[in-house]
């Protein structure tokens, strides 16, 4: 016999609303249906009615934790849209805040995640080091979490020899910790029993289903966005890929823990090939953008991140749409909620298998209302949205 279950929208430990309807025989999810539609903030409008440079503004507040992602891809849009480029030390500039977001929001997820599933201590110690980490965002961009470091052009502000330094003593503070913690966490069995096994998604699924950053990476497949379309100086500095064939959540946490030692490699290098010259281009407080249209993406930290502008000739975008890691997410977890032939999937399990993609609603919440005659349809789910894209012969 089976029963549905609610979990959400409201939780004791994830902050934003999100319901997961798990039709469950016993402690086996069988099924499962995510609606993320509670916090839509209507923000790509809201983007079309602004300026460019105000725009700049709310598009890094589409999420705090990745907002140095969104300000940069908002940024290359609209340089592209315009036809410009930005001075190469604003490039490298661009790369170490962008890192240093990364390596904030790994270390951000692993102590969350290790609070999630009961590991206290871990997560005072990982949260203790990214303290380390928001001083130096502080100290090179004036704020902790939104950092408003990138803009139209370049960026707001230079580097001084006194930064330099204190990153350098960071990184190799923060190399030895994260030592530590890939030992501590290879070797620990009540961990180990959490995490391998949990979450499977094999490489074939995920590429089917569209996931994208250290997810997909954990499936073992090589894709990252700073390597396979370069942006803002990554074609100039070097870096490995890190992925892992285990495809459960183990592979989701040592992946981010690799990628933070390619992060520190990453800074450390352009730190030693800083361009010398200008770090922003002049720019009008106003201005009109050409007739046309742009794409870009970035390599967010939760994966890849795209922003689609189209431009009528004003001074605001005519259209802006943003896609989303998490979003691109969603349709795995779904997947890996589900038990099937010998993999089964336990209630207990759902913290490990949604938390091991990072999820962050808040830049996620879509709401798709269609209006078929005298009939107004309302899309909120992931399984309404599969079925309204069967019916009109669309392959998600």
């Amino acid at each position: 016999m089976s029963f549905e279950i609610p979990i959400g929208p409201q939780h004791p430990i994830h902050v934003e609303p999100l319901m997961l309807k798990l039709k469950v025989e016993g402690e086996l999810i069988v099924d499962v249906d995510i609606d993320v539609s509670y916090i839509h903030r209507g923000i790509e409008k809201a983007l079309e009615l602004r300026s460019y440079p105000q725009g700049l503004f709310l598009a890094e507040r589409i999420c705090g934790i990745c907002n140095c992602a969104h300000s940069l891809c908002y940024c290359l849009n609209i340089e592209q849209l315009l036809g410009k480029e930005a001075p190469p030390r604003a490039k490298y500039l661009r790369v170490i805040v962008e890192e240093l977001s990364r390596v904030h929001s790994h270390l951000l997820w692993l102590g969350h995640y290790f609070h999630t599933l009961g590991f206290e201590t871990l997560f005072m110690y990982f949260w203790r080091d990214r303290e380390r980490v928001m001083d130096m965002l502080e100290l090179m961009t004036g704020n902790r979490v939104t950092t408003s470091y990138n803009v139209i052009g370049g960026v707001r502000r230079d580097i001084t020899p006194e930064i330099d330094s204190k990153l350098r003593r960071m990184i190799e503070h923060l190399r030895e910790r994260m030592k530590y913690y890939e030992a501590a966490i290879r070797s620990e069995p009540s961990l180990l029993g959490r995490l391998q096994g949990v979450g499977l998604l094999k490489p074939e699924d995920a590429i089917r289903l569209g996931t994208v950053g250290p997810h997909l990476r954990a499936s073992g497949v090589k894709h990252d966005v700073r390597l396979d379309d370069p942006y803002s100086g990554h074609e100039e500095i070097p870096f490995n890929v890190i992925t892992y064939d285990t495809c459960d959540c183990y592979g989701r946490v040592m992946v981010r823990i690799g990628e933070v030692f390619e992060s520190l490699d990453m800074i450390a290098y352009a730190l030693d090939h800083l361009p010398s010259g200008e770090y922003r281009l002049k720019m009008p407080p106003f201005f009109k953008a050409p007739v046309g249209e742009s794409l870009s993406r970035v390599e967010a930290p939760r994966g890849e991140l795209i922003h689609y502008s189209i431009s009528d000739g004003g001074t605001n975008p005519f259209r802006y749409r943003v896609r989303t890691p998490t979003l691109a997410n969603l349709a795995s977890v779904a997947a890996m909620l589900k038990s099937r032939g010998d993999y089964e999937v336990y209630i207990a399990d759902v913290p490990a298998i949604l938390g091991g993609i990072d999820p962050c609603i808040c830049c996620t919440a879509r709401v798709i209302i269609t209006d078929e005659g005298k009939k107004t349809r309302r899309i909120t789910t992931l399984t309404e949205l599969e079925r309204y894209a069967r019916e009109r012969g669309v392959r998600m």
